[in-house]
């Protein structure tokens, strides 16, 4: 495979570059993996943090949830009241990967991701990292 016409590579953030995992959290709030996985199975779905990916707000997405499931008010304020919490750390592999492509300047490097637009500023405060590319599209943002 000739890959000497590569000029842009794009890297994504999540499971990528920076380790993200909601169970972080859940699993200081709940006592059984089993009680964690029902959480964001069926209350904090990935269908619904989708939407804030989207661009709804953190705000409406966690009242709406609770009118739907007053029962897990609770948990369902920490998801992003502690979202900051869910980032795991970066993915030292891939980080070293995107450090040498950066020092090699053979190609513009971006990145993407599919976090909301009130989340991505914890990541891209407490990751130095991310000014390492030319730019990166949110889909929150967009």
């Amino acid at each position: 495979m000739d890959l000497s016409n590569i000029d842009t590579i794009l890297f994504d953030l999540g499971g990528v570059l920076i380790d993200w995992n909601p169970r972080y959290v859940f699993r200081q709030i709940y006592d059984t993996e089993e009680e964690v996985e029902h959480f964001l199975a069926h209350i904090c779905t990935p269908e619904w943090n989708e939407q804030q990916d989207a661009g709804r707000s953190l705000a409406e997405a966690t009242t709406s949830l609770i009118l739907q499931y007053p029962a897990y008010a609770d948990p369902i304020r920490a998801y992003y009241s502690r979202w900051s919490e869910m980032l795991g750390g970066p993915i030292e592999g891939t980080v070293a990967l995107l450090d040498q492509l950066k020092r090699e300047e053979r190609y513009q490097l971006y990145a993407l991701t599919n976090w909301s637009a009130e989340t991505f500023p914890i990541a891209q405060e407490r990751y130095a990292f991310l000014q390492w590319v030319a730019g990166i599209l949110v889909s929150g943002v967009e």
